[in-house]
């Protein structure tokens, strides 16, 4: 047996030490590279909702407070519906400062005979948001005709397919790209298509009204982009203040409490994978000294039969390098098969915008998972390999260890 093939030997006639070594390993891998890939998703979801969001201000319903809250706007998307006069538009756009102001439109749908599946509808007008728009552009760039809709990519419906909403036959169109918030479950129209929308649900007994007169107007929020140069606290008070029950509230607020969410999130990964890494770096120490005095007799052995130190240190390097790479896999497989299956699970739970990376971000982080994984294995077995080294042949075989 040639010294190349003594290290898998060694690790295959220990089988039990090696299980030992490689679950622990493997518990460092999966900590690092799961914790990395939940804080990782929890950033692009906030990176792209901050590039995506383009809003100042957000004006809703006073009584929308009730029903949902301005942060779940724009993490999970809105759970139902609710309504104000749409002169409350013409209202905002007087206000000194407003550069755009976009309405938009909210429709839950039933999970019944009238609809294909139960979701949000979100109507928009094309020729003033910013909001919506820009996004929806990158994968439908055409004017959205009669009944076309846009959906996110979390709904069930695939583009040239149609879906029922309230009866009303609607043509998927267009599916942009992950958002990593709730709207990715939305399904976006035109204010025409909304309008249509919004009568079947009458039909159907699903009042928008908020006044006695069948031909008022209704809209769900407005959208608002200040002007440069304009304080957005100040915008915001006139808009409170100009507009008839309802409340305005600043974008980037709502974001700030999102990133400290997120930041208190990370802080708590973080340590807990230091705490993880410390105690298994710990285990592994007192676990390869333990097996430094196992292996005295052995390595005597092989320096009489004329190995050098540095064959020796390097033996044990390449055993703890093979049981450490083993975990390591095994380690990035189990966070694998534990976070991407689950990710909408983990969205709805955390309550934070989650958009998982691109594949090769992940490829990567895994690479560095195992890397990491493999040199703190090398660091724990350095010492017990030095001492090792050293040992005296003749003093060890006539102790008889």
């Amino acid at each position: 047996m040639s010294m190349r093939q003594l290290p898998v030997q060694n690790l295959l006639r220990r089988p039990g030490r090696t299980m030992a070594l490689a679950a622990l390993t493997a518990l460092l891998a999966f900590s690092v590279f799961g914790g990395s890939i939940v804080v990782m998703s929890l950033r692009q979801g906030l990176n792209s909702l901050e590039s995506r969001l383009g809003a100042d201000i957000i004006v809703v319903p006073s009584s929308a407070q009730s029903k949902v809250s301005f942060q779940n706007m724009l993490l999970q998307g809105t759970t139902g519906a609710f309504y104000m006069d749409a002169d409350n538009l013409t209202r905002v756009r007087e206000v000194e400062g407003v550069e755009i102001a976009a309405p938009q439109v909210f429709l839950a749908s039933l999970k019944a005979d009238c609809c294909s599946v139960k979701i949000q509808v979100i109507g928009f007008d094309p020729e003033t948001d910013f909001f919506v728009r820009p996004w929806i552009g990158q994968s439908y760039s055409q004017e959205l005709g009669k009944l076309d809709v846009v959906t996110g990519c979390k709904v069930e419906a695939n583009v040239g397919e149609n879906i029922r909403i309230y009866d009303e036959r609607c043509k998927v169109v267009g599916k942009p790209a992950p958002t990593g918030t709730g709207l990715d479950t939305a399904v976006y129209c035109g204010m025409d298509t909304m309008k249509i929308l919004l009568k079947a649900a009458e039909t159907k007994g699903v009042s928008h009204k908020v006044t006695s007169d069948p031909d008022d107007d209704v809209i769900s929020a407005i959208y608002v982009k200040v002007k440069d140069g304009y304080d957005i606290s100040e915008v915001n008070s006139k808009i409170q203040g100009h507009t008839r029950k309802c409340s305005a509230v600043r974008t980037k607020s709502m974001l700030t409490d999102v990133s400290d969410s997120l930041a208190g999130i990370s802080k708590t990964v973080t340590v807990l994978i230091a705490a993880i890494w410390a105690l298994a770096l710990v285990i592994l120490l007192i676990a390869f000294a333990m097996i430094a005095g196992e292996r005295k007799r052995e390595f005597a052995v092989l320096r009489l039969l004329g190995s050098s130190r540095a064959m020796l240190i390097g033996l044990v390097l390449k055993e703890s390098a093979l049981c450490s790479l083993a975990g390591g896999v095994l380690g990035v497989l189990l966070a694998s098969l534990i976070v991407f299956p689950f990710t909408t699970l983990i969205e709805t739970k955390l309550g934070l915008p989650y958009l998982r990376p691109e594949i090769s971000s992940v490829t990567l982080l895994g690479l560095t998972s195992l890397a990491a994984t493999v040199m703190i294995g090398a660091a724990a077995s350095a010492w017990t390999s030095f001492r090792l080294s050293r040992v005296d042949p003749g003093t060890v075989l006539r102790e008889g260890n």
